[in-house]
């Protein structure tokens, strides 16, 4: 690609533009520091996410217990109880 005209006058253009004013001495300029503020409410979310990442994602003590019910034959299922509280979260869910 060949561009017309001499390159010289395209590049001292930039040196032409009226208006523009270069700073070189910013001592009189104060800068302001930079502040944020977290709310109470993110402050207790926070907590609470830290609290669930450090809980165990399985309740050991449960697990055992069911599996010394298990193994004795201690554990039965009740199909009305498992039936009602399918129910209750059906229409909890749905209110």
């Amino acid at each position: 690609m060949k561009i017309p005209g001499e390159i010289p006058k395209v590049l001292g253009v930039n040196n032409k533009i009226s208006g523009v004013r270069r700073y070189e001495n910013l001592s009189g300029v104060k800068t302001g520091k930079d502040a944020i503020s977290i709310s109470s409410q993110a402050k207790d979310f926070q907590e609470v996410l830290m609290a669930l990442k450090k809980a165990p994602d399985v309740r050991a003590d449960k697990v055992d217990e069911l599996s010394r019910r298990l193994e004795s034959g201690n554990y039965r299922v009740d199909s009305g109880e498992i039936a009602e509280k399918i129910i209750r979260s059906v229409i909890d869910f749905k209110v």
